[in-house]
């Protein structure tokens, strides 16, 4: 049995493997798409940040009026009126509209969520005319709709039935326009209904067919966008209304039976239906696909979490900007792409798909097309004809129409590939802002909000995203609901289930020097060779200095503020020398009196991190001016200046306890550590192997995933296994005596081997945020051969259950013997003891570096152990032999 389950194990194990290895080529990330934000700047960083909160949640809908300075917010049951140039300020007006407890009580009957879908949730609030406002809202799933009168800001009228114009639910897919009057919705507005497309108000109403051609198929709408394609027409044509959502494909495969694309959908403004056929129904709805993949990499973006519209001069230079999301929920992936109306317009003049047997089979129509051209809006030409409307077409275009919805033709993206791809990002909302550089030529910048709380501004560089910074919006990770651009207002806006945050579309003061300033590749900022500038409140433009193409001119003849500093260091400390670079695109590079210092060779003596350069090991010959470059952009700027002396004459070492064979001493630091502090993230020291050579570290980490992944497999089997013998085995109670006859047998079998190898006793001490000015830290333990006085072991076995008689704490820790302390004015020192086995610096508590070193002694290992397997061994021994209710955080 046990070579079966053996058999099997290795099986499992080598299927793990396989497994690893094909996720990890799966998700291949393409280097020049997957773009790491520039700068980071924490929640209380934000500059020029202002909030509005009340005790209303979910402020998902807002409606932005820069001429009147007002911002209005649809919230769970209230609506509010806010100043655009300053929301958190004092002069918000408020509409309080809840649902009633009857209503409440009606929906919990329904069996909905009283925490979350049993209120009034407000899911449309636009401009109506003049005068008024038109909101709905969900109305604890019953909906209702009413107006606002906009200058005394109170509901003006009764509410009215909301059924046909919102959906019931607070988070089925939604969108609505009011243009001229009319009432655009598409949602699925019933609980059992299907997804429509509808013009509710005035009559007469229109939605979309649902036989012998459904055409929607649970659709999930995101965004709609109105296209005055009638302005400036040679043809007459009608104005457009685009519907951007997510639904079931019709094209269905064996493969992917159930998979969902993206699509856009088309109707006329003034589509009054059919005369006989398609009454009451769109004689112009077409649909087609938009495509957002990666196909070299195997990607394919299907599911549309939202759109912009960004219109230009003319409305054929109208630009769709999607967010789409991959169809695996549990995988967190984003991609921006960008359509042409062009394109758009293109593949609705394409040709139609047909469906075969009223069945999943769809393929391309070739047969004759009737005239005029189904689903194409009243132009001059048909009015000539004596077809000044819909009513008036004829009846064989509007049956094309209705069994021929989808086109074959799909929507490419621009460049025929995503702007950018976020693998570990999801983006909820996106707005498109619109600056024109130095250079004369105009760049779209991008406000993007992921469903955490943050904001990516990002700037499209010849059709590649630069993300300039990443702003934490909230201390709490939270979605963003909604979002707004105000370039009256300079302010973008974004809603979220707590509240509404404004910020500046750019905050320049950012930028502290030249190349800082130049490297972020900002539309909005300049240098004027003092400060980072806003272009916009510069009258006079021509001694700004930027260069968003490359990020690298300008700066050649600036001199930047280099920080200097002085370290002195007995000879064989380890030193670490600090340089925290604010750019996350930036690299070190560390150069001594003019040479590049080589930190990844194990035998050099350095170590380079990302915030530091570590001295191991200080030798008289590496004294000198140390200087850190940051690189950025193949440009290398100089952050920090160390003149660094490594004398013989300083102080003499601490003693070492021949018997305990172990001294642990702190690497020097700028400053004395402190609870707050954050110490630089560096790389441990390991002895040297060549296993651990650069050129073979690719091939451990790919290692390391699939053993990884083999074992997950293994425990499952093993846990398996085990709860299938312990089923079929012996059930008793659980004793701690039996634990403690056990834990004396070993103690005894301890003790024999005692004699085979010489006593040790080891002492660990470390430097923590627990340490007084006297150098005297909390955190030490004594070990005795791997064993701690006074310790005990508790094991729980199958056996009679007992309680044990005594509740006697543990002892207290031996006292701390005294640490040397070593002080000097001007200087940062550190203690160092000289070893013959390699150094390992570990973090310790957060804040703190220790080194572990071996003492010249005759108390060595037994040959054929290496230092670092002996204290494996011998910590192991202590970890098994003390229980600590609450271990002390520096111990170790």
């Amino acid at each position: 049995m046990q070579r079966g389950v053996s058999s099997v194990v290795q099986l499992l194990l080598l299927q793990g493997c396989l497994c690893a290895v094909a996720t990890g080529y799966l998700f291949r990330t393409p280097l020049d798409l997957d773009v790491t934000p520039r700068v980071t700047v924490l929640n209380s960083g934000l500059q020029g940040c202002r909030h509005f909160q009340s005790s209303a949640v979910n402020y998902s809908t807002m409606l932005l009026e820069a001429d009147s300075e007002r911002l209005y917010v649809g919230a769970r049951g209230a609506v509010f009126a806010l100043n655009a140039s300053d929301i958190s300020a004092g002069s918000a007006l408020t509409i309080d509209w809840e649902a009633s407890p009857e209503q409440k009580h009606q929906c919990l009957l329904k069996g909905k969520d009283n925490k979350t879908e049993c209120f009034n949730h407000i899911r449309l609030l636009q401009r109506f005319n003049s005068t008024h406002l038109y909101m709905c809202g969900t109305n604890a799933y019953r909906p209702l709709c009413a107006y606002i009168d906009v200058e005394r800001f109170v509901i003006s009228s009764q509410p009215e039935e909301g059924r046909d114009k919102c959906p019931y639910g607070p988070t089925t897919g939604y969108t609505a326009l009011i243009i001229d009057q009319q009432i655009y919705t598409a949602s699925q507005y019933e609980f059992r209904s299907f997804p429509d497309i509808r013009r509710n108000s005035p009559s007469p109403t229109l939605k979309t067919e649902d036989a012998p051609t459904r055409w929607l198929n649970e659709a999930d709408f995101v965004g709609s966008v109105l296209v005055r394609e009638s302005v400036g027409s040679s043809t007459g044509d009608d104005d457009k209304i685009y519907f951007f959502f997510t639904e079931i494909s019709q094209q269905q495969t064996p493969t992917y039976s159930h998979s969902r694309v993206a699509r856009v959908a088309r109707v006329c403004k003034e589509d009054r239906g059919g005369h006989l056929t398609l009454q009451k129904r769109w004689t112009s709805f077409l649909k087609t696909r938009l495509t957002c993949s990666l196909p070299e990499y195997d990607f394919h973006f299907n599911i549309l979490r939202s759109v912009f519209a960004l219109p230009g001069q003319t409305p054929q230079d109208t630009f769709f900007y999607g967010i789409f999301g991959l169809e695996w929920k549990n995988v967190k992936a984003s991609a921006v792409c960008r359509f042409t109306l062009s394109e758009v317009q293109e593949a609705f003049q394409g040709p139609y798909m047909e469906n075969q047997d009223s069945g999943s089979k769809w393929k391309e129509y070739t047969g004759k097309i009737p005239d005029p051209r189904p689903g194409t809006c009243i132009t001059d030409a048909l009015r000539a004809r004596n077809m000044n409307f819909s009513t008036s077409l004829p009846d064989d275009v509007l049956n094309f129409v209705r069994r021929h919805p989808l086109m074959s033709k799909q929507v490419e993206p621009a460049d025929r590939r995503p702007l950018l791809f976020r693998r570990t990002t999801d983006y909820t909302h996106m707005g498109v802002h619109t600056a024109q550089g130095l250079d004369g030529q105009i760049y779209y910048v991008l406000y993007m909000g992921t469903d955490e709380g943050w904001l990516h501004k990002a700037v499209d560089i010849k059709g590649q995203l630069h993300i300039i910074e990443e702003l934490q919006l909230f201390e709490e990770p939270q979605p963003v609901n909604n979002l707004l651009i105000s370039d009256k207002q300079w302010s973008v806006y974004m809603g979220s289930p707590s509240g509404v945050v404004q910020l500046p579309l750019s905050s320049c003061g950012r930028y502290t020097s030249c190349y800082d300033c130049i490297f972020a590749r900002d539309p909005h900022c300049a240098w004027n060779g003092a400060e980072c500038v806003d272009v916009v409140m510069q009258a006079d433009r021509s001694t700004l200095i930027q260069d968003i193409q490359h990020g690298t001119e300008g700066c050649e003849n600036t001199q930047g503020d280099v920080v200097h500093r002085n370290r002195s260091v007995r000879v064989g400390d380890d030193v670490l020398l600090q340089c925290e670079l604010s750019s996350n695109l930036a690299t070190p590079l560390w150069m001594l009196d003019g040479r590049q210092v080589q930190g990844y060779d194990l035998n050099s003596g350095f170590r380079t991190g990302t915030d530091g350069l570590l001295i191991i090991d200080a030798r008289q010959d590496q004294s000198g001016l140390y200087t850190c470059y940051g690189v950025e952009n193949g440009v290398k700027v100089a952050i920090v200046t160390y003149n660094v002396t490594i004398r013989l004459d300083l102080h003499p070492p601490p003693p070492v306890d021949p018997t305990h064979g172990f001294a642990i001493t702190r690497a020097p630091s700028e400053h004395p550590p402190t609870e707050k502090s954050k110490p630089p993230l560096l790389s441990p020291l390991l002895p040297h192997s060549d296993l651990l050579s650069p050129r073979n570290m690719k091939a451990i980490y790919l290692s390391l995933i699939t053993i990884l992944g083999g074992l997950c497999v293994v425990l499952t089997v093993v846990l398996i296994y085990v709860g299938f013998c312990l089923r079929v085995g012996h059930r008793g109670k659980y004793s701690i005596r039996a634990a403690a006859a056990a834990h004396q047998s070993g103690k005894k079998h301890h003790r024999n081997r005692k004699q085979h190898r010489n006593s040790t006793t080891m002492e660990l001490k470390t430097i923590s945020s627990h340490c007084n000015g006297n150098g005297i830290c909390n955190g030490s333990s004594k070990m005795h051969n791997g064993n701690i006085q006074d310790g005990g072991l508790l094991q729980i076995v199958p056996g009679e259950g007992h309680t044990s008689p005594s509740n006697e704490p543990l002892p207290p820790a031996p006292p701390l013997p005294p640490t040397p302390q070593l002080t000097s004015p001007g200087c940062d020192f550190s203690n160092g003891l000289s070893a013959t086995l390699p150094s390992v610096l570990r973090r310790m508590h957060g804040n703190s570096y220790v080194l572990l070193r071996q003492s010249d002694s005759e108390n060595m290992s037994p040959p054929g152990y290496s230092f670092a397997e002996e204290l494996n061994k011998i910590l192991e021994k202590r970890k098994h032999t003390q229980l600590l209710p609450r271990p002390d955080e520096s111990s170790v």
